[in-house]
């Protein structure tokens, strides 16, 4: 069965069923693979690794004493949302939530260990998320130029200047 999003003025994201999903899905009724599934566990990844450096960032602006009461309590209570949204996702694509951690080999695991990472300590194998946490806390500047061409001419240039950082700028 296949959920489509449907618009409601309280809820973050609600979702309805459609019969017959089947085949606009390309499955079948047994039960597939993660990697059989599609785009669902790499977006459902992405979006519980974006919305762990959310909390990450909010814990370090917490211990600086940067966020009021209500800040807190707002951030708070939509990171709450967000998490149980996915965990809804998760639930109506059957992905165990468990399997959006990715392991990078050499690089170790996209997402930390549950209950394994504090914002501001370092660990001894560092996951991605804790690098990006690092980099947005410090802040990253990448500038580039890239210039495509055929038969010696310059067809595409395209510059890049990129600022990455949580602290405003």
């Amino acid at each position: 069965m296949v959920y489509t999003p449907v618009e409601s003025s309280n809820d973050f994201l609600s979702v309805t069923p459609v019969e017959n999903s089947s085949e606009f899905l390309n499955t079948s009724p047994k039960k597939k693979s993660n990697n059989e599934t599609g785009l669902a566990p790499l977006l459902l990844t992405v979006l519980e690794l974006i919305r762990q450096l959310m909390e990450a960032q909010i814990i370090r602006r917490m211990e600086e004493d940067l966020l009021s009461e209500s800040d807190l309590e707002r951030t708070a209570e939509s990171l709450q949302k967000l998490e149980e949204q996915i965990l809804n996702l998760c639930q109506i694509f059957d992905i165990d939530p468990a399997d959006l951690n990715i392991n990078l080999g050499e690089f170790g695991t996209l997402l930390p260990a549950s209950g394994s990472y504090y914002p501001g300590e370092t660990g001894s194998r560092p996951s991605i998320l804790e690098l990006l946490d690092r980099l947005l806390n410090t802040g990253i500047v990448v500038d580039g130029e890239i210039d495509i061409g055929v038969a010696q001419l310059d067809l595409i240039h395209a510059k890049l200047r990129l600022v990455l950082t949580s602290k405003p700028i």
